[in-house]
């Protein structure tokens, strides 16, 4: 058998509560099906399948759920090298804030017994809503207030600065309220004929609905800042739209997928006279972005340096 250094250890010890904490190294037999690697370690499908465990029962904490396979294996990946960061960083999670956690977590589905008392009954709602055991269910949790404690930790040591201009931008961005219908394109010239038809006729556009109205929709009366996070919509494009009259038809533009043509419904200006009291709290609103953004870019530059290998096919 082969000795060697493994990370596995760490969710290991999850399963195997014996095993002593000091341990760095384990027998790995030649047979042991493996995951993948990374920083040149490799990972038993047991750490995969724990963590794939987690997200199928929470979700992803670090961005939008996924959508197909390959975003699930991104995911999964990630959590795991993240995981691997908070083992080496020696975070720890307290049997009291685990128990708080599955208190909060039974608290919100509602549950009409006392977990501490009754056992069996604990175990048995956990086997028939989540297929699982009260020893897996608590690594769960354990597992992600290890996560959540890493990204506190990370983000913590980024100080960013934010500027008037872009304390008083994010005002704007907030209060400048817009409403339009839009219909989205794959193809730019297809969008554009489409303005184009509109802009000299504007009856073409509910021609153009009555034949696709499924394709028309309208993201309601929100801030610019919703319309640009949430729907791609680029930042020259909604401030051009907010000078234009009601019932206008703005151009074809990116969005969050393929192209948009939109027409202005209505809008509200941000009263500039109401900035100076809500200042403050735009100055930590860029604060907080800036400091995600760099949350962001340190979980890209670690999963880069982690070399990820993946041996499991899809």
């Amino acid at each position: 058998m082969k000795k060697i250094l493994i990370f596995g250890f760490f969710l290991l010890l999850f399963f195997s509560p014996a095993l002593n904490s000091a341990q760095a190294q384990i027998e790995l037999k030649p047979k042991e099906e493996l995951a993948g690697e990374f920083f040149g370690t490799p990972v038993p499908m047991s750490n995969y399948n724990f963590v794939k465990s987690v997200l199928m029962v929470f979700g992803n904490k670090w961005g939008p759920q996924p959508k197909d396979p390959q975003e699930w294996e991104d995911c999964i990946w990630q959590d795991l090298v993240l995981s691997y960061e908070a083992f080496r960083r020696n975070i720890q999670v307290s049997p009291q804030e685990i128990n708080t956690e599955v208190e909060n977590t039974l608290s919100g589905e509602k549950v009409d017994f006392d977990w501490k008392k009754d056992k069996e009954a604990y175990a048995r709602w956990l086997k028939e809503k989540l297929q699982g055991t009260p020893e897996l269910f608590e690594n769960q949790l354990k597992h992600l207030l290890q996560l959540q404690r890493l990204r506190k930790q990370i983000m913590d040591s980024f100080q960013p600065q934010a500027t008037e201009e872009e304390a008083f931008q994010e005002f704007l961005n907030e209060y400048n309220t817009l409403s339009v219908e839009l219909v989205q394109f794959d193809e730019e010239k297809k969008a554009q004929e489409l303005y184009n038809q509109a802009k000299t006729n504007s009856q073409s556009w509910e021609d153009e609905k009555s034949k696709r109205p499924k394709d028309f929709v309208r993201p309601g009366f929100v801030s610019l800042e919703f319309l640009m996070d949430l729907w791609g919509f680029p930042k020259d494009a909604v401030y051009k739209m907010m000078k234009m009259e009601i019932g206008e038809f703005y151009p074809p533009a990116s969005i969050y997928k393929g192209f948009g043509v939109f027409k202005i419904l209505e809008k509200r200006i941000a009263d500039e006279a109401k900035y100076p009291q809500r200042k403050d709290s735009y100055y930590e609103q860029i604060r907080s972005k800036k400091r995600y953004e760099g949350l962001k870019e340190w979980v890209k530059d670690l999963k880069q340096r982690a070399n990820i290998r993946v041996y499991k096919k899809l």
